[in-house]
This record gives C-alpha cells, structure tokens and sequence, in this order.
C-alpha cells in the first residue's frame, strides 16, 4: 500500500505551525471579502480557510490569494473530489474536509495542495493513519467529546497531531492547545456575523488580538 509522502506531510505542518487559532471564515457578501480577511491578519491571524459553503468560496480563495501572498490560505468544507480540484485551480494552499472518503483521501495523498482530512472518531482517523496522515482535523470537536476524546486518542496514537474545530469558543481555545497533540484550532468566533454584517472591521481585528492574547 502506497504512503503520503513526508513533502505533504511537512506542507501540512507548515500550515498549521503558522498560527494557533484558523478562523473559519463563510463569505455571504463577496464585498466583505477582502476587508474581512484584512482585520483578520492586522490582528495577527496568519492562516485563512475560507469554506466552500456559500457559492463565494472560491472566488473568495482566489482573491485573498493574490492580496495576501504571505498568508496562508485555503478551502475548507471540501467535501468531494471535484470541490479538491477546484480548490485546486483558485489557488488555494491547503484543503480542510469536515469528514473522509477512501476518495478523499487517496486523491489527498497525490494532489498538489496538501490535504487536512476531518475525522470525528478514532476509526475515521484510523483510514487515514494507515494512508500515511499523521495530522487530521477534529470535527466536530465539542461535540464529539472534546478535550476528553483527543486524550483518549493520544494514547494509542502519540505520532498523531489534530486541529479541533467545531464548538470551540474563544474562552476553550486555550485549554485544546495544551493538550500535547493540538496544534491549531479553528473557529467561527473569530468572525462573528454580526460585525461583518456591520462591516466592523476594526472590532474583528480587535477580536483576534484578543483571542491569540488569551492563549
């Protein structure tokens, strides 16, 4: 059986090592675009994974891609090989799925843009373990027994690295990141609807400061 290779491996961790807490950002309004991710990384945010589940996705990636070259951006919610592909050709330097496939990750361990492949039990992680991925999303994290269930998993698979995301607030963050095989987490807190909608720029680029002091 073929294996990940270490080059996708270390792009994966590259990602994740840039910054501790990855918003996760679902663009409503393609306007809201470019200044949304701008008070995201003016308040030191260093990772974007725009999700795919508005029809901006995309064009969104592919934005932020060329006005932010020294951010790492990326598709989340990718949920098909052919939303990999197009992930693919907008720019994007990582792929984020909330589950796994036999296809999704196969098609991850050749692609050009590494994958993050989303597990919510030791089983799915399993799949992926014997493919050669050692580092997965957790999702849904709270949900799916939090802090309490990474520990469990810890156990049997210490090489085993995880990005919760999923239930995590901004006041829990801190406590999955000292769990010894959290890397990052994700969040939606970090965007909230209401100062988008607003178009508070500045209080999203305070809420960010914030939340990477509290850790």
């Amino acid at each position: 059986m073929s294996q990940l290779s270490m080059e996708h491996r270390h792009q994966v961790r590259s990602v994740l090592a840039a910054c501790p807490l990855i918003p996760v950002i679902s663009i409503q309004n393609p306007e809201h675009t470019i200044p949304l991710a701008r008070a995201l990384v003016d308040g030191g945010i260093k990772i974007l994974e725009v999700t795919l589940r508005t029809e901006h996705g995309l064009g969104a990636i592919r934005q932020l891609r060329k006005a932010f070259p020294d951010v790492w951006v990326g598709a989340g919610t990718v949920s098909h090989v052919s939303q990999y592909r197009e992930a693919e050709a907008v720019g994007s330097q990582f792929v984020i799925t909330p589950g796994v496939t036999r296809e999704l990750l196969e098609f991850g361990m050749t692609a050009h843009v590494p994958l993050l492949p989303g597990v919510s039990t030791i089983s799915e992680m399993m799949m992926g373990y014997a493919l050669g991925y050692r580092e997965f999303k957790f999702f849904p994290a709270e949900v799916s027994g939090g802090i309490a269930a990474l520990r469990a998993f810890a156990g049997p698979f210490g090489d085993v690295s995880f990005c919760p995301t999923g239930g995590v607030r901004r006041d829990t963050a801190k406590d999955y990141l000292a769990q010894s095989n959290v890397v990052a987490v994700g969040g939606t807190w970090l965007t909230p609807q209401e100062l988008v909608n607003a178009g508070d720029w500045q209080g999203i680029a305070e809420l960010a400061r914030a939340s990477l002091a509290d850790l």
